[in-house]
């Protein structure tokens, strides 16, 4: 079991370390100055003072080599220094923990609600036994999957913010004005583990050992639930731990629909203004909360399958 934390523990290290690594040489690949961008704000480019702009280049350190800035940037963010952003000369740990508790606040509420709704479709689909409905339900999460997220977040606001009232259509108001930006990730997320989970169930519901329950007078329930249900659950939790990486970047969309504060909008305005401070701690936030649920993931495995660190254990030994 040992083995098998530290190597998911490296592995961990090593998708930090290249995200930040590739982050850092994109935004260095972009065309543009962010020192002139920020130097010249509010007249014309060709009136910056050269020294104003050599002054600020050296201020960030975008004076010295590009190798150079990447060892002095990775140095100070494994210390937690992101440095300050160029855009707004704010330190870029005190501007994302001003945006981070609300897109933690939405993400995590859109992974509950799509664990929730994509689970229980799979699992309703897959206990029914009318064909019709079984088919009717297997419908759903390709419709889910194939929606694009802003068109689920319009149609949420007409529906429910504009026709209704019952919950507001922009802003981070309290519970009420989480709902709508939650539901509109959770749809297309709970569509994608409502299809790896369906499938696993009906691959899972064939095996000898759900026969062998049934045999022993186990109830249709109990054989889905506890038998069936917990073999098929690992694809599904692969899924999930991906997912969150794509529910971070779609917050970008949701934050900018629902005119949400959060990372989302503080990404889309660093990006713009080619903040690179700004967008490596984004990045690097990002990662970590990607690589912290995948982790936690990968040591519930043995939890629900112990042969996962027997066999884990049995390759490093002939490696």
């Amino acid at each position: 079991m040992r083995r098998y934390v530290i190597k998911r523990l490296a592995q961990a290290v090593g998708v930090l370390w290249a995200a930040y690594t590739v982050s850092f040489l994109v935004l260095n690949w972009l065309p543009g100055d962010p020192v002139t961008a920020m130097a010249s704000a509010g007249m014309d480019s060709g009136d910056v003072d050269p020294a104003r702009l050599a002054a600020l280049r050296h201020e960030y350190g975008f004076d010295k080599p590009v190798l150079v800035q990447y060892a002095d940037y990775l140095g100070q963010a494994v210390l937690g220094d992101f440095g300050g952003s160029v855009a707004t000369g704010r330190p870029v740990t005190s501007t994302l923990a001003d945006a981070l508790p609300q897109t933690l606040q939405l993400t995590g509420a859109a992974i509950l609600l799509a664990v929730l709704l994509g689970g229980g479709l799979a699992v309703l689909a897959t206990y029914t036994a009318r064909r019709w409905l079984r088919q009717l339900l297997l419908s759903l999460p390709p419709l889910g999957v194939s929606v694009p997220t802003f068109w689920v977040g319009l149609l949420l606001v007409e529906m429910f913010s504009f026709r209704l009232h019952w919950f507001p259509a922009f802003g981070n108001d309290g519970l009420k004005g989480l709902v709508l930006p939650a539901l509109t990730l959770a749809v297309p997320t709970g569509a994608q583990i409502a299809q790896v989970l369906a499938k696993s169930l009906l691959t899972a519901l064939d095996q000898a050992y759900v026969e062998t329950a049934r045999a022993k007078g186990a109830g249709r329930w109990r054989v889905h639930l506890r038998h069936a249900l917990r073999n098929a659950s690992l694809p599904a939790l692969t899924v999930v731990g991906l997912l969150v990486g794509q529910l971070i970047a779609g917050s970008v969309v949701v934050e900018t629909v629902f005119s949400r504060d959060g990372l989302g909008r503080v990404t889309a305005a660093a990006v713009t203004a080619q903040d690179i401070p700004v967008v490596q701690g984004v990045v690097a936030f990002g990662a970590l909360i990607f690589v912290t649920t995948n982790l936690v993931i990968d040591l519930i495995y043995p939890l629900l399958d112990p042969r996962i660190v027997v066999a884990s254990d049995r390759r490093a030994a002939l490696a």
